[in-house]
């Protein structure tokens, strides 16, 4: 859903599209973005892993290294740059870079939904997975606490307050405490998502940085608890890296209302090939049933589907040279 609006501030974003949010990526449809592709990745490791995460690292590790090669259209810098050292030959304990993007954040609401009851299990498959690419303890940071709210929902045990006065412990650094009380005052005043992301500054569009993403995605969900539409809708409408914003904040509301919970019109609007609806379904059974086996697909069509896939965003890219500004 935000893959069209990437890169948009929010007065373009309103000045093209005023009316309601619907896909807009090819024809009135959508297609999976790098973020979901990354999820599938961590899904795919995840089964074939046991429960081991060492055997974790090892496939992911792997997953990405193919991944790049395939020509993926949205590959962030670090992210790219990881890859490319997991070719050279670096293992994957060594192989991430100093940053604190947003690769690791996308990745792990899947982590939390599985180990929900195991928190040290839970900490170290998000350590495994941001580590692969990013090394800044930000990046790791924010990934925990994407990991520690899907947690927090499927286990449903405990009070917004509750999961909120989690947060803090999960960073140590002065400018992760400052965002969680940012967070729950902005929860406390009711303050729109716009005006949040406004407060931080980022009036402009949400960047990639992990400390921008991973509250203004959590404040989203936060702020439209039950509604995975308003929830979405509204981290779009802020600009800028809108699809991995709405990719976690989706990941979260999702979580919370289930297949059901998604409106009919964007989960029928969703065509992509080879990893379709159908496959995104399989992975959920699987990774819900004990014993849950590995997921196949025509993985050799990725290349083709990355290359029609990439010619769609280059042509939204010239349409964005042409009025109205």
């Amino acid at each position: 859903m935000g893959l069209p609006a990437e890169g948009l501030s929010r007065s373009r974003q309103q000045t093209w599209w005023p009316g309601a949010l619907r896909h807009r990526f090819l024809l009135g449809r959508g297609m999976i973005s790098d973020d979901t592709e990354h999820a599938i990745m961590t899904a795919q490791a995840l089964l074939e892993s046991g429960g081991d995460v060492e055997r974790f690292r090892r496939s992911l590790a792997w997953k990405l290294r193919w991944w790049i090669v395939a020509l993926p259209a949205g590959v962030g810098l670090a992210t790219g740059r990881a890859c490319f050292r997991l070719w050279l030959g670096i293992p994957p304990e060594r192989s991430g870079v100093m940053s604190a993007g947003n690769g690791p954040a996308m990745r792990s609401a899947i982590l939390g939904a599985v180990f929900a009851e195991e928190p040290e299990k839970r900490r170290e498959f998000v350590r495994a997975s941001t580590r692969l690419t990013h090394l800044d303890p930000k990046a790791e940071t924010a990934a925990l606490a994407v990991a520690e709210a899907a947690a927090w929902i499927v286990r449903g045990d405990e009070s917004v307050d509750g999961f909120m006065g989690r947060l803090p412990a999960l960073g140590a650094d002065e400018v992760w405490q400052q965002l969680c009380q940012r967070l729950a005052d902005a929860l406390a005043g009711r303050v729109s998502v716009q005006d949040f992301a406004a407060f931080l500054g980022l009036s402009d569009g949400v960047t990639g940085y992990a400390y921008h993403t991973v509250p203004v995605a959590l404040f989203a969900w936060l702020r439209h608890r039950g509604d995975f539409a308003a929830a979405v809708g509204s981290c779009i409408r802020c600009g800028g890296d809108t699809d991995t914003v709405a990719a976690i904040v989706g990941s979260l509301a999702g979580c919370e209302v289930g297949v059901d919970g998604i409106l009919v019109d964007w989960r029928e609007g969703l065509v992509d090939w080879p990893r379709s609806p159908r496959v995104l379904g399989r992975f959920a059974v699987e990774l819900g049933s004990p014993g849950g086996k590995p997921v196949r697909w025509f993985w050799p069509g990725i290349v083709l589907r990355n290359l029609f896939f990439l010619a769609v965003v280059l042509t939204h890219g010239f349409r964005r040279l042409l009025p109205p500004y």
